[in-house]
């Protein structure tokens, strides 16, 4: 017989997981939406110049920028996160990630305002950087305390299958607006749409979010009085080897870097002289993270079976791989290749490290300082690969040669690292969710774990995860 409190956990569970997917998409649709703007238009109303490798660079730059405040918003968030809760962290980081994004969808450009306008874009990039920060990680961590005893991985693959949404939602705006407007006319005032309709994303995130409840595992510790004053000196005393091992894996973000930042410089901006049209190119992350949201779960789902570890290796070295094809196919500008290459790098492989590190990640560390630990270490790693945007200009400027050899290169070789840092991960999967960052922690026998795993999905007993 289902008892009231296994009712109880499994629509928690569940409203956890819708929260953290709808949250993820629409902060994610703020963050993407200015990426895609950043490679499309910026250049050309925020960094005029008679140099156009100068205008690209400068453009990738402000993308970087937002990285840039990710680690200090993850100490604060962390901070904020672990001492005062899951839910209250993640709601602060949903306002200020949407007025930060509806300002830039009313700055006055460059020629309105001069040297004004970058360095107020700048600002309202680093104030986006700051919010993020502590988005995934306390959406990961929220979710996997409320998931059901074996099926963390699943349950928090929706945070990021969330992120992918958001990001074809921040596509699916511009296809039309690309489409079918003037170009005058989206230069001078359409490409602001996307961020003015920000304003949804504050309304209905605040409406979905406080309907979840604290997590159990923050309220234990709450309740013996366990709550750290200072989770951040605690994860790095005790938690650094995990913390460098998470810094390395993030190192990932490096193939949505390729694909949907400099892939799109490359693609389009004229100097490079490929000359994919701008509705056209945008189509192959559209299509790449369509096919994500299909594929995250079901990784995630697999990862409860076979463990974490497995789908990251395999997913950083083939992305890593692929990487080449992908960056080829555009150079000899054939669109159905790079859409194809994109739908295996992007939308498929790369999906086995995507997908994991939701759950993988927060389960290296401790309750007391889950969010803290990830936060920080998460984003300084992709902190280091936001840099390579202007990076990859820089060093495969316009009209230089081996493009794809030489960004490629630089791609698989980061995913290696990533790929290196999962191996000496220990594995947690089948790890009670009490002894979850403790390295002596025994992993339950696998016959006990798949017949308690049995029972929680058939909603039996309410057993903690």
């Amino acid at each position: 017989m289902v008892t009231t409190r296994a009712i109880h956990d499994m629509t928690q569970s569940r409203k956890a997981a819708a929260s953290g997917w709808i949250g993820s998409a629409l902060e994610y649709y703020d963050f993407f939406i200015y990426a895609t703007a950043a490679s499309l238009i910026f250049p050309q109303i925020f960094f005029p110049s008679d140099n156009p490798t100068v205008a690209i660079v400068a453009s990738l730059a402000t993308y970087g920028v937002g990285y840039v405040a990710r680690p200090i918003g993850a100490f604060v968030l962390g901070h904020w996160g672990d001492t005062h809760g899951r839910k209250t962290v993640l709601i602060l980081c949903m306002f200020l990630m949407g007025l930060s994004t509806m300002a830039v969808g009313i700055l006055p450009t460059y020629q309105q305002a001069g040297i004004m306008a970058p360095i107020l874009l700048v600002i309202l990039r680093l104030v986006q950087g700051f919010a993020v920060a502590g988005e995934i990680s306390g959406a990961s961590s929220m979710i996997l305390e409320h998931a059901p005893f074996g099926r963390r991985g699943f349950y928090a693959s929706f945070a990021l299958q969330g992120v992918q949404a958001g990001q074809i939602l921040a596509a699916a705006v511009f296809l039309p607006l690309a489409a079918y407007m003037p170009t005058d006319a989206f230069n001078s005032w359409g490409w602001r749409i996307p961020f003015l309709l920000s304003f949804f994303v504050i309304v209905a995130g605040y409406i979905i979010r406080r309907e979840v409840d604290e997590t159990p595992a923050f309220a234990r510790e709450d309740e013996r009085g366990e709550t750290p004053r200072a989770p951040i000196v605690q994860a790095i005393k005790l938690s650094w080897p995990d913390m460098l091992r998470v810094i390395c894996m993030a190192l990932m973000n490096v193939i949505p870097v390729v694909a949907t930042i400099f892939g799109a410089a490359y693609a389009v901006q004229p100097a490079y002289g490929i000359g994919f049209a701008k509705d056209v190119y945008l189509w192959i992350p559209v299509l790449g993270n369509m096919l994500a949201v299909f594929v995250i779960p079901f990784v995630g789902h697999l990862s409860d079976k076979v463990g974490r570890k497995p789908p990251i290796i395999v997913g950083a070295l083939l992305s890593g791989l692929l990487a080449f094809g992908y960056l080829y196919a555009i150079s000899i500008r054939n669109v159905p290749l790079a859409i194809l290459l994109s739908l295996l790098m992007w939308g498929v492989v790369y999906q086995g490290y995507n997908a994991i590190f939701p759950s993988f990640y927060p389960e290296l560390f401790p309750t007391r300082t889950r969010v803290s630990a990830m936060a920080i270490s998460q984003n300084i790693g992709t902190t280091i690969t936001a840099l390579l945007p202007a990076l990859f200009a820089t060093v495969a400027p316009p009209g230089s040669t081996n493009i794809p050899l030489t960004v490629g290169a630089i791609a698989f070789g980061i995913t290696v690292i990533a790929a290196l840092a999962a191996v000496t991960a220990r594995e947690t999967y089948r790890v009670s969710i009490d002894d979850l960052g403790n390295p002596q922690a025994v992993p339950m026998a696998r016959a006990d774990y798949e017949r308690q795993r049995a029972a929680a999905a058939g909603g039996a007993t309410a057993i903690p995860t």
